[in-house]
C-alpha cells in the first residue's frame, strides 16, 4: 500500500483547487510550515502564481482560502504576509493519519523504485594492502545509500570495486620472481613486500621495466602469473570482509578493475569505429571537451603511448560490463569528491560513444569530503601514518566501553554481551559522525565527542531507542496492539513530526544524502524527550490517553529504529 505524508495529502487537495482556478498545479506544494507557531504548514503557490502573472498574490491566495473553506481537513486556513496560505489540519486527521502510519511497512514511504535496478560503486580497496581509514567514508556512506535505495524498492546492487589490476599487481609479482618466494601467501606478507617492491621500481627504471612485463604477462593470461595473483586477491578479500564485517557495510558484488578487462578491446575497437577515439602524441584518446566548458577538461586517455591502460580505461569499460549485466536506470559512484575531473571525462565519453545513452542510465558522482584530524589535515595516527582501519575501530570500541562505565550502563551483562554492546556502540558513533555531515563536506574526526551518550550522537540516539523500548516492555505493550491516537497539545508536536518521515526520506534518497536523515533521527529523539518529560506516560490514569500515549511511543521507537537501519546502525536490546 502507497501512502504519504500529510504535506503530500495537502497538496493533493491543493492541487484540484489550483487547477479549477487555472493555476499550475505544481505551484499547489504544501510544506511543513518554517514558522511552527504561525501554521503546521504552508503553500506558496498563490503568491508564485501572481508574480508570474503580475497579479495581487493575497486575492489569488484568498480565491484558493475560499474553495478551502468547505474541506473538514482543516482547522485554519489564513492568508499570510504578501500572499501565502498558512494551514492547521484537524486533531482528528492527524490521528487518522497516525492509524494508517502505524499499520505500514515503510511507515508511508512508497516502493517508487519498483522494477528498477541501480549499480551502486563505493569501498574501492586496493588488493594486497590493508584497509585504512581513507576507505571509511565511501564504505559507510555507500551501504547507507544501498540501503535506502533497497527500501525505496529499488534492485540495489554494491560493488566493492576493488583495485585489483595493472602496474601495482606487477611490482609484487616481480617481487616475488625476484625473492624467489613460493610459500603461502599472507596479508602480512603482502604489507612487507608490496612498499618494498613499489620503492625500488620508484627509484630504478629497470626494476620498473620487470613491474611492467610482468604486468603484461599477467594481463596476456599468463598461467603461473595468474595463479599468483590469484592466491593475493583471495588473502586480500578475507582480510576486507573482516573490516566490512565490523562495520556492517554489505556489498553485493566483490569485483574489480579486473572484471572490465575483457571488454576494453571491444570497447576500443567500437570508439574507433565512431572515429571518437583518436591518437595523440602517440597515445589513444578520447576528446571530451564541449562548448560552454567553464574550465579546461583534457581529453580521456584510453591507451598509453605503449598500449598500457589507466583507470578511465578501465572505468569506462566496467561501464560497459554493468550497462550489459544489469540494465541499470543509474550507477551511483560514492567517490572521494577529488575524484570530480575524472568522473566528467567517463561519463562524457560513456556518453559520446553510447555506452550509456543519455536518458536510459543515469551516471552519478556522489563526491565526498575528507576526514580531518583535530589540524583541519586529513586524519593521522600520533606517529604522523595513516591509520589502519581496523586500528579505529578498536580504539572506538574501547572508547565506547569507557563511555558505558561512565554512564553506568550495561553494568548487569556478562562480558560477552557488555562487549557486543560496545562494539555496537563504536560503530554507531563512527558511522553516524561520518554519515551526520553533508557529504561534500570536510569533517573532523573527534573519538570523544562522537561516542558521548549526549548530543547529536549515534550512541545519543542508540539510548533513546532503547530508553523507549524499555519503556514499552515495563508498560506490557504489544506490538501488534492497535490504538485511537488521542492529539492534545502534549502530543501534537511530537505527532506532526513522525508524519514528515515520508517527506525526508524522499529528500535524501533525491539528492543521495544520509545526512539529511540523521537530522530527523535526532529532532525525533529531541522531540520524543520533550514529549516524555511534559506528561504521565505509564501512570497516566485515563486509559485511552494511556494507550494513545504507548502508541506514540512504539510508532516513535520504530521509526527512529527504522532511520537508524538506513544509515546501517543496529540497535541493541538493552543497554
Amino acid at each position: 500500500m502507497d501512502m504519504a505524508s500529510i504535506a503530500e495529502k495537502l497538496t493533493g487537495i491543493l492541487e484540484e483547487v489550483f487547477v479549477a482556478l487555472d493555476l499550475p498545479r505544481e505551484l499547489a506544494r504544501v510544506q511543513v510550515s518554517g514558522q511552527g507557531q504561525a501554521a503546521q504548514f504552508q503553500c506558496n503557490g498563490a503568491f508564485q502564481a501572481a508574480k508570474a502573472a503580475r497579479a495581487n498574490p493575497r486575492e489569488i491566495a484568498q480565491k484558493v482560502v475560499d474553495r478551502l473553506g468547505d474541506v473538514s481537513v482543516f482547522s485554519k486556513v489564513e492568508i499570510g504576509g504578501p500572499g501565502f496560505i498558512n494551514i492547521d489540519v484537524m486533531d482528528a486527521f492527524i490521528a487518522a493519519h497516525l492509524r494508517e502510519t502505524a499499520a505500514e511497512e515503510r511507515l508511508g514511504v512508497s516502493a517508487s523504485g519498483a522494477g528498477q535496478t541501480i549499480v551502486l560503486d563505493y569501498g574501492g580497496p586496493n588488493i594486497a594492502k590493508a584497509m585504512h581509514v581513507g576507505h571509511l567514508r565511501s564504505s559507510i556512506i555507500g551501504d547507507s545509500l544501498r540501503r535506502m535505495y533497497l527500501f525505496a524498492g529499488f534492485e540495489a546492487i554494491g560493488d566493492v570495486h576493488m583495485g585489483d589490476w595493472g602496474t601495482p599487481m606487477g611490482m609484487i609479482l616481480s617481487e616475488l620472481d625476484i625473492s624467489g618466494y613460493d610459500g603461502p601467501i599472507t596479508m602480512d606478507y603482502l604489507a612487507e613486500i608490496y612498499p618494498k617492491a613499489a620503492s625500488a621500481c620508484k627509484e630504478d627504471e629497470v626494476r620498473m621495466a620487470l613491474a611492467r612485463e610482468a604486468t603484461r604477462k599477467l594481463q596476456d593470461g599468463d598461467v603461473g602469473y595468474t595463479r599468483r595473483w590469484r592466491s593475493f586477491i583471495d588473502v586480500s578479500i578475507a582480510g576486507m570482509k573482516a573490516n566490512f564485517d565490523q562495520l556492517g557495510v554489505h556489498f553485493d558484488e566483490w569485483k574489480g578493475e579486473s572484471d572490465a578487462h575483457p571488454f576494453i578491446a571491444g570497447m576500443i575497437a567500437d570508439l574507433k569505429a565512431q572515429g571518437l577515439a583518436v591518437e595523440s602524441d602517440g597515445a589513444l584518446v578520447v576528446a571530451v571537451a564541449q562548448d560552454g566548458d567553464k574550465k579546461e577538461i583534457p581529453p580521456l586517455i584510453l591507451l598509453k603511448s605503449d598500449g598500457a591502460v589507466l583507470y578511465g580505461t578501465t572505468d569506462l569499460a566496467t561501464i560497459v560490463e554493468r550497462v550489459s549485466a544489469h540494465q541499470p536506470f543509474k550507477i551511483l559512484y560514492i567517490v572521494d569528491q577529488r575524484q570530480a575531473l575524472h568522473f566528467e571525462q567517463v561519463f562524457r565519453a560513456a556518453r559520446l560513444g553510447k555506452i550509456a545513452p543519455e536518458g536510459q542510465v543515469d551516471l552519478v558522482h556522489a563526491g565526498f569530503g575528507t576526514m580531518n584530524g583535530p589540524d583541519g589535515k586529513p586524519f593521522k595516527t600520533r606517529a604522523g601514518g595513516v591509520m589502519r582501519l581496523e586500528d579505529l575501530i578498536a580504539q572506538g570500541i574501547e572508547k565506547a566501553q569507557g563511555r558505558l562505565d561512565e554512564a553506568e550502563l550495561a553494568k548487569d551483562m556478562d562480558a560477552g554481551e557488555r562487549e557486543a554492546i560496545a562494539q555496537k556502540v563504536a560503530i554507531a558513533a563512527l558511522k553516524f559522525a561520518d554519515l551526520q555531515n553533508n557529504r561534500i563536506a570536510d569533517y573532523v574526526f573527534d573519538i570523544d565527542r562522537m561516542t558521548s551518550f549526549e548530543g547529536k550522537t549515534g550512541p545519543y540516539l542508540l539510548y533513546q531507542a532503547v530508553r523507549i523500548r524499555s519503556l514499552l516492555k515495563k508498560a506490557g505493550w504489544d506490538e501488534a496492539a492497535s490504538a485511537d491516537f488521542v492529539m492534545t497539545d502534549t502530543e501534537r508536536e511530537l505527532a506532526l513530526l513522525l508524519a514528515e518521515w515520508p517527506d525526508h526520506f524522499a529528500a535524501a534518497l533525491k539528492h543521495d544524502t544520509p545526512h539529511v536523515l540523521c537530522d530527523y533521527a535526532y529532532r525525533l529523539a529531541q522531540e520524543f524527550s520533550s514529549f516524555y518529560g511534559r506528561c504521565h506516560i505509564l501512570s497516566e490514569e485515563d486509559e485511552a490517553l494511556r494507550a494513545s500515549r504507548l502508541a506514540l511511543c512504539a510508532l516513535t521507537q520504530k521509526q527512529i529504529c527504522m532511520v537508524l537501519a538506513l544509515l546501517g546502525i543496529d540497535v541493541p536490546e538493552r543497554m
